[in-house]
């Protein structure tokens, strides 16, 4: 399906149902995401589709979720503008968006990581602390995202028996261990889902704005932290560990969620992770708790 969303299938949407906005130009972003796929519209608007069935779901989400959140974070979240209907040979719902400047981390040359690993604390303690009351809670349509890193231990040992040559299972066994030992105690809070370097914008260097909401809901805040692996190192990760907050506990179920990742995406070589991104995050999480005590 993603080979066949193009600018011309976005004209023909726009076209079709929102004619008045039919003259402005249509261009796709640079870096596009593996669920949606992205298109500029004139200067302020982005329409955005669902690049395959399981990811529809998300556009009714984001449309309720993102009016809640907004007010509620210290920095810009997407904000909906309309919603199209299938057409054109195009079988899904999708959206219109107000467009959010910046560039993403992964893409930003001038990123200041130590101050983005602050201002990501700041922004996910701020997120956890919005009304919880309407949204959704954690389930199949985040991807287990939000629940019991235990939703995924299956996939968890599947990997294990997969790269038994390859890394340090008994290593893994125990950080995964660490992770099923306590579960979130307190009223489900606001999680992202997704905090990820392609869904975080920045400008001049700053974290200015957060996107992708199409995993979030209400639950365990933990799947939230794991940025601490995948991108922050040394004293930035302990950094973002004093800005998040959050008990030990919580950082060790992090860490389970971080090392589920790596581990599937590792053994499902040759996959998504040309970059090794993946393999190096294995490494750190292995390496590195980021908890204060044992």
């Amino acid at each position: 399906m993603s080979d066949t969303i193009t600018t011309d299938l976005v004209r023909a949407l726009i076209a079709g149902q929102f004619p008045h906005w039919s003259d402005l130009p249509v261009r796709p972003v640079e870096r596009q995401g593996w669920d949606n796929r992205t298109f500029r519209l004139g200067d302020a608007l982005a329409v955005r589709l669902p690049s395959a069935e399981g990811y529809v779901a998300a556009v009714e989400k984001e449309d309720r979720c993102l009016p809640l959140l907004r007010g509620q974070v210290p920095l810009p979240v997407p904000a909906p503008v309309a919603v199209g209907r299938p057409a054109a040979g195009y079988p899904f719902p999708w959206s219109v968006r107000r467009w959010l400047p910046g560039t993403t981390v992964e893409a930003a040359p001038d990123v200041d990581r130590t101050q983005l690993a602050r201002d990501l604390g700041h922004f996910l303690t701020e997120l956890r602390a919005a009304p919880a009351r309407q949204g959704p809670a954690a389930g199949r349509h985040s991807f287990f995202r939000g629940c019991h890193p235990s939703a995924y231990g299956d996939e968890v040992e599947r990997s294990l028996g997969l790269l038994r040559d390859v890394v340090d299972t008994a290593a893994c066994r125990a950080v995964w261990a660490e992770a099923l030992t306590s579960a979130w105690p307190l009223p489900p809070v606001w999680f992202h889902g997704d905090v990820a370097v392609g869904n975080l914008l920045t400008t001049g260097g700053r974290l200015s704005a957060v996107i992708d909401f199409g995993t979030c809901g209400v639950g365990d805040p933990a799947c939230d932290l794991v940025m601490a692996w995948t991108y922050f190192t040394g004293e930035e990760r302990q950094v973002f560990r004093e800005a998040a907050g959050l008990p030990d506990d919580t950082w060790r179920r992090a860490r389970g969620w971080a090392l589920w990742k790596a581990l599937i995406t590792v053994a499902a070589r040759p996959g998504p992770d040309p970059d090794d991104v993946q393999t190096r995050a294995l490494t750190q999480v292995l390496a590195d708790p980021v908890v204060s005590g044992p």
